[in-house]
């Protein structure tokens, strides 16, 4: 009976460490591709507490391990609700984990009912920025992924009559920051798997718009075209890079 539990252990194992070398991997192209990182970098990786940026936080320490470019890591942490629980449980892991950390209480005027995903991630991203910018970092670190930028995508062209999208990497201020978003090449179910088998703890949204926002609703869009072309995500993502301008219109 113990050596079918040990077994069993054993696969779980294997089956983790595949799918951190794989989420990895996916990572490394990106970081490469756009030479997201460079040799002494410190870099504040933005830390909601959801699965996307506690795996990234998990992925770019676990990549220290072997690749030749040395970088130090920040985890921010803006917390816009009153969540005692959640930020002690933020704290613990990144002290459990040895990894440098700040944790920034934002409160902000105005109703819950006057606030949406535009208004709450501006603001959030404000305070990451001022935050790192007080810690000398000019390098911040976001973990949305494939399925984040062809939402964006989607999002733009229905809504903002324009092709664009989030960059894996954007310089701004003139190069007093750059992003960078090593899991573009990334799908969330990838993501999810990830967290899952490795056991990363996460905590979901508390925001009341969450599942009811325009994101949510270009999700459902791509769901379903998936069920037609599994590579609806990647297409769209890819058709950035493939611009017949021959066929732009041209006013």
């Amino acid at each position: 009976m113990c050596g079918i539990v040990e077994m069993k252990r054993s696969a779980a194992v294997d089956k983790a460490k595949k799918n951190e070398i794989y989420l990895s991997k996916k990572a490394g192209k990106a970081l490469f591709d756009y030479k997201m990182i460079d040799d002494g970098d410190k870099i504040a990786v933005g830390v909601s507490g959801g699965k996307d940026s506690m795996s990234l936080l998990k992925i770019l320490d676990f990549r220290r391990s072997f690749v030749p470019i040395k970088y130090d890591l920040v985890a921010i942490h803006i917390d816009m609700y009153d969540t005692k629980k959640q930020a002690q449980s933020l704290k613990r892991y990144f002290e459990d984990n040895g990894y440098e950390y700040k944790m920034i209480k934002l409160r902000l005027a105005g109703s819950d009912e006057s606030r949406n995903c535009f208004w709450c991630s501006w603001n959030r991203r404000k305070a990451l920025f001022e935050e790192a910018n007080k810690l000398g970092i000019k390098k911040i670190a976001l973990a949305h992924h494939l399925d984040d930028i062809a939402e964006s995508i989607l999002m733009n062209m229905f809504y903002n009559g324009e092709i664009s999208s989030m960059l894996p990497k954007q310089v701004l201020f003139k190069g007093a920051i750059t992003l960078i978003r090593p899991f573009a090449y990334a799908q969330e179910s990838e993501i999810v798997r990830y967290a899952v088998n490795l056991k990363v703890p996460f905590f979901k949204c508390l925001c009341r718009h969450a599942d009811t926002n325009k994101r949510e609703l270009m999700q459902k869009i791509i769901r379903l075209l998936s069920k037609d072309c599994h590579e609806v995500r990647t297409n769209i993502f890819r058709s950035l890079t493939r611009i017949k301008k021959e066929y732009l219109l041209n006013p």
